[in-house]
Order: structure tokens, then C-alpha cells, then sequence
């Protein structure tokens, strides 16, 4: 009984550490998003010449306004082209897509990714760009969005990310999804510049040097996640990425629980993936180069989603407590209610600075009824990752729900 005991209260520390830990890290960062950011902006530069990349897999629903509204930028209309690579699209998708003036690729795969996608463009396209801009299928940029990322430029960056936003509320799950978003830009992205290290990348919505991109890409074979790996690749080698707070992208978000869990599934599979993948390496580099932004992205592998610690956090207080009040001495616990107590307060801190005041509202407090629905498909999506990593798994746009 000694040994079992003994090994209970092991597994009590590792989860009050690993949880504890989540909840330090997510605080720290949330706070220092408070701090105002601006990146330096510069005046009277040269216009870099740009390829908006949008890939896009049978996106009929959207891709031709998403087309439309990549033209309506303020930078000069002959130093950007639009490029839409088309997948599994329909003729009368394609022949409206060709009568704007956009170069459209047209590709096919056995299995379809976006990393795939975007080779496969780069492989057709001239090589006299200067910036890759990339967009999902159903991103909308601010008009301003490509001047933003050509100043980072000026400044010496290769890679940034923009800003990306809700373009939808509604539904619930929609709010949910956006006020995840804002926060996870305050705390990855945000946060993480104020105090010196490199933004996280989306997916969509940043910018890359044309070349670097181009040369980079060719060792990404990622089937889900591909942001994930090149991000990995980058700071490895020490390349710094840049958060552009200014540069606005509008992003669809998830309307229904069944693209909630098959979105999440993607995300959760390819982050265990990864994390197994440089573990070792993060720590090779942190001890011998010194490299903290590579080995704080491979944490952020592992670390728990913060819905799940939000959710776990709170039912193990629930549990400790009433384990504590109902059969005090019939369970003897290694670790007091009282530091769970401590931690979940760590953790609502965490999500009231980094949650920004435009959602505190009554919309926000309505969807909060679907977060316990939102939390049993992510704590159900870990039980399911298997494969999730090696099969394309599309979420659909432009379906209302």
C-alpha cells in the first residue's frame, strides 16, 4: 500500500508541476501583452515586389471574394500579384478566378497539403519577388496589411506575422474561437515580443523574405501543421520572427462543434508530433548555443492548450476540496487543495489580462454556457490523435451554421 501511495502522490506533483508551470508561463506573457507594442514604421521606402500565396482545397464558397479583396490593397498595384493555388476547385470556380487579374495554379495531388501547395507555386512562379505573403482560402487583409509587412522589412526582418482577427461571431463556438485567438496573440505573439523573443506564427497571415521562404519550404513535407515545423526550422537557426499588431487579417472562424473538433484534432496531433521531433534538439541548443527562442517553442509543443488547462485546472480544485470536506481521512493526499486553489486563481488571471476588453461583453458571457462543450472535445481530441498527423483533415469555409 506504501508504494502505491507513494507513487499516487508522484503523479499528484507531476500534474500540480506540469499544470502549475502552464499557468506561470501563460501569466507571465499575458501580462507583458499590457505592455504597448508597436513595431518602428518608416516613410518613403522602396515598395519590395510581394506574391499573396493563397492556397486554397475546394474553398469554391470563398476563394473568388477572398481574391477579390486581396486586390484592394493601398501598396502600388504593379509591386504585388495575387496568386490563388486552386485544388480540387470547380470549372466555374476556375473561369471566374481567371477573369480577374490574378495568376491562378492549378494543382493536384494523391494527398493534398498546404505545404504541397505552396512548393508546387513556387516551383511555377519567377523568382523576381522579394516578400511571400501568405493567406488562407478565406482571409481578408486590411488594406494597409501589405505597406505594414514591407516596414518590417525595411527593419531587417525576414519573417512576420500580422495580426489576424475574427471576420464572423456568429455563434458561439465563433466567439469562443475569436476570443482563443486574441488571446493566444496576446500571449504567443504579443507577450512574447514585448519581452524580446520571437512572435508565433499562425499559419496565415504572415510574411516571409521570397528566397528564404522559397529555399526553407523545400524541407517542409509537414501533412497538418506545416507553420508548426517552419516555425521550428527558423528558430533553430536563430532567425527572429516579428509581430505586426497593426497589419489586420480577417479570419473565419469556427461556427460548429464538429469543425471545432476536427480543427483542434489537427492541432493537438501535430504539436505531440513535433514536440517528439525536436525535444531533444530544443535542449541541445538552449544548453550549448543559448538559443532560448527555439527551446520556448518546443515547450510550447507540450505545454497544455489553454482550454484544457482552464478546464482540468478547475476540476481537480473541485475534486481536491471536496475530497477534503466529504472523506478527509479516508484519502491521504500529498498535495493540499489550498495549492489548486492558488493555481486556478494563476490561471483565471491569466486568461482576464490576456482576453482583450472588446470581449467582455454579453455575447461573450453567453458563449462562455458552450466552453464546457468546447473543453470535452479537446479533452475527448487526445484520445484520437492517432493518424490525425498523417492524413489531411480540411475544415471547410463560408458555411453558415
Amino acid at each position: 500500500m506504501t508504494i502505491l501511495t507513494d507513487f499516487i502522490h508522484i503523479i499528484e506533483y507531476i500534474l500540480l508541476i506540469y499544470f502549475g508551470f502552464g499557468a506561470i508561463y501563460i501569466l507571465i506573457f499575458a501580462l507583458a501583452s499590457l505592455i504597448k507594442y508597436k513595431p518602428n514604421r518608416k516613410k518613403d521606402i522602396i515598395q519590395r515586389k510581394t506574391a499573396v500565396l493563397i492556397p486554397g482545397y475546394k474553398e469554391d464558397a470563398v476563394i473568388v471574394d477572398v481574391a477579390k479583396q486581396a486586390l484592394l490593397q493601398s501598396y502600388k498595384q504593379e509591386q504585388f500579384d495575387v496568386v490563388v493555388i486552386a485544388d480540387s476547385f470547380q470549372s466555374e470556380t476556375l473561369q471566374k478566378l481567371n477573369d480577374l487579374p490574378i495568376k491562378v495554379i492549378e494543382v493536384s495531388f494523391e494527398k493534398s497539403t498546404k505545404s504541397k501547395a505552396l512548393n508546387k507555386a513556387m516551383e511555377v512562379l519567377d523568382d523576381d519577388y522579394e516578400i511571400a505573403c501568405i493567406l488562407d482560402a478565406d482571409n481578408i487583409m486590411a488594406e494597409d496589411v501589405l505597406e505594414r509587412i514591407n516596414e518590417a522589412f525595411e527593419n531587417g526582418y525576414k519573417v512576420v506575422q500580422g495580426h489576424r482577427v475574427a471576420k464572423n461571431l456568429n455563434t458561439s463556438f465563433a466567439i469562443l474561437d475569436a476570443v482563443s485567438e486574441e488571446l493566444n496573440n496576446n500571449i504567443f505573439r504579443k507577450g512574447h515580443r514585448v519581452l524580446g523573443l520571437s512572435s508565433a506564427l499562425i499559419g496565415s497571415g504572415m510574411a516571409f523574405d521570397y528566397a528564404f521562404f522559397k529555399s526553407t519550404m523545400k524541407q517542409v513535407n509537414a501533412v497538418g501543421g506545416f507553420d508548426k515545423e517552419l516555425e521550428l526550422r527558423l528558430l533553430k537557426n536563430k532567425q527572429k520572427i516579428e509581430y505586426l499588431p497593426d497589419a489586420i487579417v480577417y479570419d473565419e472562424k469556427i461556427q460548429k462543434s464538429d469543425a471545432f473538433a476536427n480543427q483542434r484534432k489537427r492541432w493537438l496531433s501535430a504539436q505531440f508530433v513535433y514536440f517528439r521531433r525536436y525535444v531533444l534538439s530544443g535542449l541541445f541548443h538552449l544548453i550549448f548555443n543559448g538559443n532560448i527562442d527555439f527551446f520556448d517553442k518546443v515547450y510550447q509543443m507540450i505545454s497544455p492548450p489553454r482550454i484544457l488547462l482552464l478546464g482540468l485546472v478547475g476540476i481537480m480544485t473541485i475534486a481536491y476540496w471536496m475530497i477534503e470536506l466529504l472523506v478527509p481521512n479516508a484519502v491521504q493526499l500529498a498535495v493540499t487543495p489550498l495549492y489548486w486553489t492558488i493555481l486556478c486563481g494563476i490561471t483565471i488571471a491569466a486568461f482576464a489580462f490576456g482576453i482583450p476588453r472588446k470581449f467582455y461583453n454579453k455575447e461573450t458571457l453567453l458563449a462562455i454556457l458552450s466552453l464546457p462543450k468546447a473543453f470535452l472535445i479537446m479533452f475527448a481530441s487526445l484520445f484520437k490523435l492517432k493518424g490525425a498527423n498523417k492524413k489531411f483533415i480540411h475544415t471547410q469555409h463560408g458555411q453558415q451554421a
